[in-house]
């Protein structure tokens, strides 16, 4: 079954490798996986997202379709900009420490969860990008939390290894996250 996901937000918030570590995951859970990133000129502050396509069988269709299963957005730019591409039924997951909560449409599911907020507990607001993996490997029951570990460890380069233990702890903060009790 083909699932399709978007990740988006502003340059500096970690969105390729977010995207990039998703990617990875399913490969290494033997799914057939497109991964297609997407930048502004401007880096640091320009808008950035990426699409993964993951599909259980060779046929992996192209990226850039009209409807989305799941969107994470990192920012309000996005969230306004990618809305419209959530699929009837389909999950976005947003960033409420930099969005409003707002649900302008009825027939999507929403997680606003605090994840900026969540990773600056955390002592680093940059693992925003990684705690949202942990939403939504929890929301889409298509990938696994250790799965995502062994993805970091693929992605990230040696000189950054070092951030694997606090990448795993927002994994699993973002994983463990409660809409309905959270206290941010």
């Amino acid at each position: 079954m083909e699932n399709n996901f978007i990740i988006a937000g502003f340059g500096g918030q970690g969105v390729l490798l977010a995207g990039e570590v998703l990617a990875n995951a399913f490969m290494i859970d033997n799914k057939n996986v497109t991964w297609y990133p997407s930048y502004g000129a401007e880096m640091r502050g320009g808008t950035v997202n990426c699409e993964i396509v993951m599909n259980d069988t060779e046929d992996v269709s192209s990226v850039n379709k009209a409807e989305t299963d799941f969107i994470i957005v990192l920012n309000q730019a996005s969230f306004d900009r990618f809305i419209a591409k959530v699929k009837k039924g389909g999950w976005i997951i947003a960033n409420s420490s930099l969005i409003k909560e707002l649900k302008p449409r009825l027939d999507i599911n929403y997680i606003f969860a605090p994840v900026t907020a969540l990773a600056e507990k955390l002592g680093n607001g940059k693992m925003a990008n990684i705690l949202s993996l942990g939403v939504l490997a929890k929301v889409s029951k298509l990938v696994t939390l250790e799965t995502l570990e062994k993805a970091l460890d693929a992605v990230l380069p040696p000189h950054r290894k070092n951030l694997i233990p606090v990448n795993i702890e927002a994994l699993k903060i973002g994983y463990e996250y409660d809409s309905c009790t959270a206290n941010l």
